[in-house]
């Protein structure tokens, strides 16, 4: 095995945790090194809006949005429920405010801006309706020359044919700023195609780390710490069938390819404890002609329907809590939830499109691959999707009743602040997928219940998708990692999705797992700039 340089720190993954950490440790001088183990920059954070739930950070302050941090406090560890859990979310709260401060200070960093999204749980005691999320700024491709072709491509482009857009913004945006202003310290490497294999440990310290680069094994020293950013386990099928209970094998994952757990199993390998592991960021994902889904945020028309033509869900819900009810329904109900059926009217692609841009109709593609269903009546769509016509039937007179109340009696779709960001936006409020102004519909008292009446009919498929697992590595509010009894192994941190989240079993509020991971490889950034070893 070749002998590799030796850094202050080395940092494992290239998402937006990982690079602003080695940003935060370059710009302080430490030599820093990044391995990648794709060819591109980026991970889960590329595809993303790259929202940061970011309590009272500086951004939310300068769009007029008052509020104290005891209210996200108390909302935060409302929802969480769980007070073994209760010192992490002080230490990000705490984290997320004066990295933005930092990060600021950066030219190439900008300033980040407050778009209102709402706090998930709108009944929590503290939830915010403006909620807590900031966004990067977005930055031209050009501006950042070469190192452009680096970041992973969303996946419009990487699996549905788009074309790269010159302006980057969410996540590609976040990752091209941070992975720039890093280099440009003078302080950083990037070394991409390279695999985390293992972790070297010299008298109980983590010292370095073992990889594969071009078919060689190195390996590379790290003077003060090894920072585990590489995202979860979502691409790894054997490790899902092991802690899920679902059957999921990855291949429904939106998480990036190359998130298998090699880090996970690294800090396993050398005596780190786990929590979680059952967990994901589950979320609905809408089956593409492609015959794999995309991330599905929010419904605004149509209804879900089960293997039995049953509703059963608020299908506006929230992401996270809607992936979470598919998965506890297919586990309970004696009824196959996974896939789920998208039941929409010509209504519905007349005022909102489906699968495109607006006054478009969908393309033909959808229908040739049978990932979208037309029939002339709700009995023809019955028997194309294979579910009884009569509680289908039902199904939909009954969701046809609330459409001439405005009350959705049953689920209660567009009470929240949440869903009633839909009646305005198609697509995630804050996201660059399908993210545009709806057409209004000034004859419905509730504009997320319009009838299912208008021939001909459509059905889509909806299964259980993630944006990565959130189960990991056990860690401290240092973000160091933890042994089984509670001490720390020395010289080890982990972020992101290698570690297991400090949201427990909850998704707060957008931007709560790309916010966690910088918040937590700033911390372990500024832990090991301050230790002082015997």
């Amino acid at each position: 095995m070749a002998s590799g340089e030796t850094y202050d720190i080395v940092v494992v993954g290239s998402g937006g945790g990982g690079l602003v950490g080695a940003y935060v440790a370059a710009s302080r001088g430490l030599r820093t090194l990044v391995i990648e183990k794709t060819d591109r920059v980026g991970g889960t954070t590329a595809y993303s809006g790259a929202g940061l739930w970011f309590p009272g950070s500086a951004p939310i302050k300068r769009a007029g949005v008052e509020e104290g941090i005891e209210d996200a406090t108390t909302y935060l560890r409302g929802v969480v429920a769980d007070e073994t859990r209760e010192r992490l979310q002080g230490a990000y709260l705490d984290a997320g405010r004066r990295l933005i401060d930092e990060l600021e200070q950066n030219p190439w960093f900008q300033s980040f801006v407050f778009a209102p999204v709402p706090d998930y749980y709108a009944a929590a005691p503290g939830s915010s309706p403006a909620g807590r999320t900031i966004f990067p700024p977005d930055v031209p491709a050009v501006d950042l020359g070469e190192h452009a072709q680096l970041i992973r491509d969303t996946i419009p482009v990487e699996r549905l044919g788009a074309e790269r857009d010159t302006v980057l913004n969410g996540g590609q945006a976040l990752v091209g700023r941070a992975l720039v202003a890093f280099l440009e310290t003078g302080n950083g490497s990037l070394r991409v195609n390279t695999r985390l294999e293992s972790l070297v440990v010299e008298d109980g310290r983590v010292v370095g780390v073992t990889a594969t680069s071009e078919g060689e094994q190195i390996s590379f020293r790290a003077e003060r710490a090894v920072l585990l950013a590489a995202g979860g386990f979502e691409r790894n099928g054997e490790l899902r069938k092991k802690h899920h209970a679902v059957p999921l094998d990855g291949t429904w994952s939106n998480g990036a390819p190359g998130n298998t757990g090699d880090a996970l199993q690294a800090g396993i390998a050398v005596g780190a404890a786990t929590d979680l592991l059952d967990e994901a960021w589950f979320v609905p994902g809408l089956i593409q002609p492609d015959g794999l889904p995309v991330f599905h945020a929010g419904t605004r028309g149509g209804i879900w329907v089960n293997a039995a033509g049953e509703r059963f869900v608020n299908e506006t819900s929230p992401y996270d809590q809607a992936g979470h009810e598919l998965v506890r329904l297919h586990s309970t109900s004696g009824v196959p939830h996974i896939p789920s059926h998208w039941v929409f009217d010509q209504r519905h692609v007349n005022r909102d499109s489906f699968g495109g841009p607006p006054d478009q109709p969908p393309n033909p593609a959808w229908f040739e691959s049978g990932a979208l269903k037309k029939a002339d009546s709700i009995e023809e769509l019955a028997e194309l999707i294979e579910v009884p016509y009569e509680t289908l039937r039902e199904s939909v007179e009954e969701f046809n009743s609330y459409s001439a109340t405005g009350v959705d009696e049953r689920f209660h779709r567009g009470e929240t602040p949440w869903d009633q960001t839909y009646h305005h936006i198609v697509g995630f409020p804050a996201g660059p997928v399908m993210n545009y102004m709806a057409k209004p519909s000034p004859e419905f008292a509730n504009p997320l219940l319009l009838p299912i009446d208008t021939p001909p009919f459509y059905a889509a498929t909806i299964v259980l998708s993630d944006i990565g697992t959130k189960g990991g590595l056990k860690t401290d509010e240092h973000a160091r990692v933890l042994r089984p009894d509670g001490s720390a192994i020395p010289g080890l941190y982990a972020a992101g999705n290698t570690a297991a989240a400090m949201s427990g079993h909850v998704y707060p509020g957008a931007g709560t797992p790309i916010g966690s991971s910088l918040a937590f490889a700033y911390r372990a950034v500024l832990d090991a700039v301050s230790e002082k070893r015997g």
